[in-house]
């Protein structure tokens, strides 16, 4: 059985033009745009190319005194607007370019988002849900960054160096534009090569960081615990020894930048140096007017400044490649729970459920069940009893489909659940769990997820029906209070009945109690159990129980241990077989009294 595991997936595996592939159609959601931004893109270069040709006119306007004065007032004019067209066209640009920007953005999360509640429990089991938020934060931000730069500043950059090469090629010796292009050249290979070999650290660091952001959510979303055991110290002492080896990633990212800023510096005075000497000579020769000395200076400046902010870009594009790499490896997690090809929605007639000779494990090596089979006819309730670790709470999970079955079946109404789609099988089953989760939101938010399309008259019954209402009325906020994250602002009994009232106002043809009462004392429990039978009456219903005398009154009683049902029958009956049940309601009594 494959495992997963979010944070191990290799950087290298996803190949840099796999990951921009993916982007592409995201971009092709608005073609218009993407082509009227190219075309703003090429005429903001155009202007900024002509700048330094109106700027060599003025010049050599300038250096004949004799020159009619409207003619540098024309080129002045000329020389201004093209200054502005280059910026212009370049704002225009991005804001024609923003739309497609964001709403890729907003796709790619979602799809990510979506993917993620469609990956199996076992997925969810084994992540770590703070390194994987800092995953998906970098990886759209990366979005914005790729789109963003790889359009408008590498593309345009490259556009320049060619128009700027033939005018030098077209208009002057040579050697102006082999000297060019040899700088050129040497500057990307320099940057490529140096920036290569520095993202060894940028994804160390990415990895620490989502690390140390990992272990520092763990550690407040368990606050009371760490409060229980005075672990404060030791929690910031984990969190320093990751924050502490990030800390020397990131200082050998500064330092590597700091030599590549060097490198890249120096092979651009050395080729400028070059350009202006042999610029210098031309000009003493009298082949060339002191409009030419200056227009080769102005182009050089012009070519300087973007090509220094190439190497940013380049090391930024790589690392948002990296930031992007690791979010779409969560897409490429595998469901390993799906509906099959063809599913149909299931159909409930009377809502009879059917394990047939189901076996199951989480691992290969530990088996959970071996051939069960059990019968709950429509309206009954069936009782699920054991030991800890007797696979009880693995058949809410089985028959939820969290999990496929290794062999055998399930069966709803005759449809093997395998077979029907995973949203109308969920749909038609209600659960109150033990441990009941709530969202950090209002009362009435929790109690209306369980149909969120629900009326307020609709909700306000369910919580009725679940002997909850008076209680939140009583509260000064009533409705709107806020249960606190995970719940933690209300009681055992409390949260176990907004869990009541959700199952309620879901409607469910079948419903679970997984050990829904367990964690309550005696006096809770004991309300609660008269309200699981109210809700319970005329549903198919399945109890996995702990206490014994919550159960006493269910049709069959199953009783599990390793895996398999040892003993089956009433309460009645199995007290008569004096096996494993009698002896479990012995101990049970004993504790009691």
């Amino acid at each position: 059985m494959r495992r997963h595991n979010t944070h191990d997936y290799p950087a290298s595996e996803r190949a840099d033009w796999g990951t921009m592939r993916t982007l592409l159609p995201y971009l092709l959601e608005f073609k218009g745009r993407v082509a009227l931004a190219v075309v703003l893109l090429v005429l903001a270069k155009l202007a900024n190319v002509a700048v330094p040709l109106a700027l060599k006119e003025i010049v050599d306007a300038m250096n004949h005194p004799q020159a009619v004065l409207a003619v540098p007032v024309a080129l002045v004019v000329g020389y201004g607007l093209l200054r502005l067209f280059s910026t212009l066209f370049g704002e225009m640009r991005d804001a024609v370019f923003a739309k497609v920007t964001q709403r890729a953005i907003r796709r790619v999360a979602l799809q990510v988002f979506t993917h993620l509640h469609s990956l199996s429990l076992r997925f969810h089991l084994q992540r770590q849900t703070g390194g994987m938020s800092r995953d998906i934060e970098r990886g759209t931000k990366g979005i914005s960054f790729l789109l963003t730069f790889l359009l408008f500043n590498i593309l345009p950059t490259l556009l320049e160096i060619i128009l700027v090469a033939i005018i030098l090629f077209s208009k002057y010796n040579a050697w102006f534009a082999i000297i060019t292009f040899v700088t050129l050249v040497v500057y990307i290979a320099f940057t490529l090569l140096i920036t290569e070999w520095r993202m060894v650290f940028r994804r160390t660091m990415n990895d620490l960081d989502s690390k140390a952001n990992t272990r520092a959510i763990d550690s407040l979303i368990n606050y009371e615990t760490v409060k229980y055991f005075g672990n404060e110290q030791y929690e910031a002492q984990r969190f320093d020894e990751h924050m502490a080896k990030w800390e020397t990633s990131a200082v050998q990212n500064q330092t590597s930048l700091a030599a590549l800023n060097a490198g890249q510096s120096a092979i651009i005075a050395i080729g400028v140096t070059a350009l202006m000497l042999l610029a210098a000579q031309e000009v003493v020769a009298g082949s060339m007017t002191v409009g030419d000395l200056v227009l080769v200076n102005v182009f050089l400046i012009q070519l300087y400044l973007p090509m220094h902010f190439l190497g940013f870009v380049y090391r930024e594009i790589k690392s948002s490649i990296i930031d992007m790499e690791r979010m779409f490896n969560l897409l490429e997690q595998d469901r390993e729970v799906r509906d099959a090809a063809g599913a149909q929605p299931l159909k409930i007639n009377a809502g009879a459920v059917r394990f047939e000779n189901v076996a199951f494990s989480y691992e290969p090596e530990r088996k959970i069940l071996s051939d069960v089979s059990f019968d709950i006819p429509s309206g009954h309730i069936v009782a699920v009893v054991g030991s800890s670790g007797a696979g009880k709470s693995t058949l809410s999970r089985l028959l939820f489909r969290f999990y496929d079955v290794n062999s055998g079946r399930i069966l709803i109404d005759g449809q093997d659940i395998r077979d029907v789609t995973q949203a109308s099988l969920r749909a038609a089953i209600g659960i109150v769990p033990q441990d009941t989760v709530l969202f950090n939101d209002s009362i009435y938010y929790n109690i209306a997820y369980g149909r969120p399309d629900a009326t307020r008259e609709e909700i306000l019954q369910a919580a009725q029906a679940a002997h909850i209402h008076d209680f939140i009325v009583s509260l000064p906020q009533g409705y709107d209070s806020m249960v606190g994250e995970r719940g933690l602002k209300l009681s055992g009994g409390e949260k176990q009945r907004v869990a009541i009232a959700r199952a309620i106002l879901k409607r469910p043809s079948i419903l679970i109690f997984d050990e829904a009462t367990s964690a309550l004392d005696s006096k809770s429990e004991k309300a609660i159990q008269a309200e699981l039978r109210q809700v319970s009456r005329d549903r198919t219903t399945l109890v996995i129980a702990h206490r014994l005398s919550t159960i006493v009154d269910a049709q069959q009683i199953l009783v599990m241990d390793r895996g398999r049902i040892v003993e089956r029958g009433t309460h009645r009956e199995l007290l008569v077989q004096q096996g494993l049940y009698a002896q479990m309601w012995a101990l049970q009594q004993q504790e009691e009294n």
